[in-house]
Protein backbone atom coordinates (compact mmCIF):
# COMPACT_ATOMS: atom_id res chain seq x y z
CA UNK A 1 0.00 0.00 0.00
CA UNK A 2 0.92 3.65 -1.06
CA UNK A 3 2.36 5.77 1.65
CA UNK A 4 2.90 9.27 1.12
CA UNK A 5 4.33 11.52 4.28
CA UNK A 6 4.76 14.81 3.99
CA UNK A 7 7.18 17.15 5.99
CA UNK A 8 8.65 20.82 6.34
CA UNK A 9 5.51 23.18 6.70
CA UNK A 10 5.28 26.30 9.16
CA UNK A 11 4.86 29.62 9.75
CA UNK A 12 7.31 31.60 7.50
CA UNK A 13 7.23 35.67 6.88
CA UNK A 14 6.32 37.00 3.76
CA UNK A 15 9.44 37.31 1.45
CA UNK A 16 10.86 33.81 3.27
CA UNK A 17 11.07 30.39 1.77
CA UNK A 18 10.43 26.67 2.67
CA UNK A 19 11.49 23.37 1.95
CA UNK A 20 9.08 20.74 1.62
CA UNK A 21 9.40 17.31 1.95
CA UNK A 22 7.37 13.75 0.45
CA UNK A 23 8.67 10.48 1.56
CA UNK A 24 6.92 7.20 -0.78
CA UNK A 25 7.12 3.99 0.06
CA UNK A 26 5.00 0.65 -1.05
CA UNK A 27 5.56 1.73 -4.75
CA UNK A 28 7.67 1.85 -7.46
CA UNK A 29 8.76 5.23 -6.63
CA UNK A 30 10.31 6.34 -10.40
CA UNK A 31 8.14 5.79 -12.49
CA UNK A 32 4.96 7.61 -10.84
CA UNK A 33 3.99 11.06 -11.97
CA UNK A 34 4.17 12.82 -8.65
CA UNK A 35 2.30 16.17 -7.58
CA UNK A 36 2.18 18.90 -5.23
CA UNK A 37 -1.35 20.70 -4.17
CA UNK A 38 -2.67 22.82 -2.02
CA UNK A 39 -5.78 24.06 -0.32
CA UNK A 40 -6.42 27.46 0.83
CA UNK A 41 -8.82 28.57 3.45
CA UNK A 42 -11.95 28.16 1.74
CA UNK A 43 -10.67 27.66 -1.54
CA UNK A 44 -10.59 24.19 -3.96
CA UNK A 45 -7.56 21.90 -3.92
CA UNK A 46 -5.43 23.13 -6.45
CA UNK A 47 -2.25 21.80 -8.83
CA UNK A 48 0.67 23.64 -7.23
CA UNK A 49 3.48 21.54 -9.58
CA UNK A 50 4.25 18.01 -11.40
CA UNK A 51 6.95 16.03 -12.01
CA UNK A 52 6.66 13.03 -14.07
CA UNK A 53 8.99 9.70 -14.16
CA UNK A 54 11.14 12.04 -16.61
CA UNK A 55 11.85 14.37 -14.54
CA UNK A 56 9.84 16.86 -16.83
CA UNK A 57 8.20 19.48 -14.41
CA UNK A 58 4.93 21.60 -14.75
CA UNK A 59 3.45 24.86 -12.31
CA UNK A 60 0.69 26.71 -11.55
CA UNK A 61 0.83 30.40 -13.02
CA UNK A 62 0.50 31.62 -9.60
CA UNK A 63 3.90 30.03 -8.45
CA UNK A 64 6.14 29.84 -11.63
CA UNK A 65 9.47 31.44 -11.24
CA UNK A 66 9.12 31.18 -6.96
CA UNK A 67 8.31 27.13 -6.50
CA UNK A 68 10.78 24.44 -7.93
CA UNK A 69 9.87 20.51 -7.89
CA UNK A 70 12.12 17.66 -7.87
CA UNK A 71 12.52 14.43 -6.83
CA UNK A 72 14.55 11.95 -5.94
CA UNK A 73 14.15 8.57 -6.86
CA UNK A 74 17.27 6.49 -5.16
CA UNK A 75 15.44 7.95 -1.96
CA UNK A 76 11.59 7.59 -2.64
CA UNK A 77 11.70 11.54 -1.91
CA UNK A 78 10.02 14.51 -3.84
CA UNK A 79 10.44 18.31 -2.67
CA UNK A 80 9.12 21.49 -3.07
CA UNK A 81 11.19 24.63 -2.93
CA UNK A 82 9.16 28.05 -2.32
CA UNK A 83 10.61 31.06 -2.36
CA UNK A 84 9.28 34.31 -2.22
CA UNK A 85 6.92 33.14 -0.13
CA UNK A 86 3.34 35.48 -0.22
CA UNK A 87 -0.04 35.55 2.32
CA UNK A 88 -1.43 33.82 -0.58
CA UNK A 89 0.04 30.60 -0.34
CA UNK A 90 -0.99 30.12 2.59
CA UNK A 91 -2.62 26.75 2.63
CA UNK A 92 -2.26 23.29 3.14
CA UNK A 93 -0.13 21.02 0.99
CA UNK A 94 -0.53 17.51 -0.12
CA UNK A 95 1.62 15.58 -2.04
CA UNK A 96 0.48 12.92 -4.70
CA UNK A 97 1.19 10.08 -6.63
CA UNK A 98 -0.77 9.73 -9.80
CA UNK A 99 -2.85 7.00 -10.83
CA UNK A 100 -0.76 4.21 -13.00
CA UNK A 101 -2.88 1.51 -14.72
CA UNK A 102 -5.03 -0.04 -11.80
CA UNK A 103 -3.14 1.28 -9.55
CA UNK A 104 -5.37 4.38 -8.14
CA UNK A 105 -3.73 7.76 -6.76
CA UNK A 106 -2.66 8.39 -3.57
CA UNK A 107 -2.55 11.30 -1.58
CA UNK A 108 -0.59 12.55 1.63
CA UNK A 109 -2.07 14.06 4.96
CA UNK A 110 -0.83 17.30 4.10
CA UNK A 111 1.48 19.56 5.59
CA UNK A 112 0.33 23.53 6.86
CA UNK A 113 2.17 26.57 5.47
CA UNK A 114 1.53 29.85 6.84
CA UNK A 115 2.68 32.63 5.66
CA UNK A 116 2.09 35.98 8.09
CA UNK A 117 3.71 38.49 9.35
Amino acid sequence: QVQLVESGGGLVQPGGSLRLSCAASGSIFSIYNMGWYRQGPGKHRELVATINSAGTTNYADSVTGRFTISRDNAKNMVYLQMNSLKPEDTAVYHCKQDRRGSNPAAWGQGTQVTVSS
